[in-house]
């Protein structure tokens, strides 16, 4: 199978549905001659010159045109350079599109998609690093998606494209370059499906986005210990795969989750606290969180790595639930 990187696969889905939507459009900064800042829109200007908006730097412009355009029934996918970039947008989002298809009694469709590169490991500094998923998706009328893969970020785009709600769709920045097997025919990853990357009996660990990569890494190098790790890949994490991972939980009876945002209020808290409710009986251990530090990120490469999620991080927590 042919390998592309995540930015191809994204690049990809983009390019095929613009084919087969004439209405469809991309608007964002430095999306059109150059192809974006992580080169995701690269030469699709050549092909789509009048659906490639460049923009002034005005995020909320970017929000509030894609928004408007997906009201009146045109397909839109707003980029914004740096996730952290988002919130001179958020109005538009959380007020209007998050709202919209409830405040007009369902007769709306929002088929936006707002492109949000985020996530550290880039010396990026505090202002273009941040992991802000739990933000979005604490709002209701929004869905938000976290591809680990070049896979899953070809069929959630894809998805993402087709869907009648905002989306929010969340491309880690140290992704973008990784390879992974995509298929040549086409493919469509249901929202709200998550996917198990390793198969294991002893515990479960949930991990998004680059934690996936590392979660699978930690898994492979405790299996030489004698431990066998299931890791779960969410994919979505609104709507989330709760049978997934509640299934999951019941067969190992253990769980730590790991993701790279702050550990405060993080997804953690609402994984281990929904899976308390609905399957406590089940677990044999305490369930933990591996997540990043309460801190701004910090631009020192080495600071900038103690405060992100590491696979020692994570196989200290695998060996800690294990001891019970």
């Amino acid at each position: 199978m042919r390998q592309l990187t995540y930015a191809e696969a994204i690049r990809e889905a983009l390019s095929e549905e613009m084919r087969k939507d004439p209405h469809m459009f991309i608007i964002g900064e430095d999306i059109a001659l150059r192809g974006g800042a992580f080169t995701v829109t690269k030469d699709l200007y050549k092909e789509f010159p009048e659906r490639m908006i460049d923009t002034p730097i005005s995020e909320s412009a970017i929000a509030g045109a894609a928004y408007g355009a997906a009201l009146t029934g045109s397909k839109a996918v707003a980029e914004f350079m740096y996730s952290d970039f988002v919130f001179i947008g958020m109005d538009q989002i959380i007020n209007s599109a998050a709202k919209s298809r409830f405040m007009f009694g369902g007769q709306a469709a929002i088929p936006v998609v707002y492109r949000l590169p985020g996530g550290g490991g880039r010396q990026n500094a505090a202002q273009h690093s941040q992991s802000l998923e739990v933000m979005f998706a604490s709002v209701p009328g929004l869905k938000v998606l976290m591809p680990s893969t070049p896979y899953d970020a070809k069929g959630l785009m894809k998805a993402a494209l087709n869907d009648n709600n905002p989306i929010v769709f969340i491309e880690h920045k140290g992704l973008y370059f990784t390879k992974g097997n995509v298929p040549e025919e086409e493919y469509i990853i249901p929202i709200g499906k998550g996917d198990v990357k390793r198969a294991g009996n002893s515990i479960t660990v949930v991990a998004t986005s680059l934690m996936v990569s590392r979660a699978l890494a930690a898994a492979e190098s405790l299996e030489k210990e004698g431990i066998s790790v299931e890791v779960v890949d969410p994919r979505t994490i609104k709507p989330l795969d709760t049978e997934l991972i509640i299934g999951s939980v019941k067969k190992t009876g253990r769980l730590v989750v790991v993701h790279e945002a702050p550990k405060t209020y993080g997804m953690a808290g609402e994984i281990i606290s929904m899976v308390c409710e609905e399957a406590f009986d089940y677990f044999n251990a305490p369930p933990l969180r591996v997540a990043g530090k309460d801190v701004p990120m910090p631009y020192n490469k080495k600071l900038e790595a103690l405060a992100m999620p590491s696979e020692e991080d994570i196989k200290k927590a695998v060996r800690q639930s294990l001891k019970y």
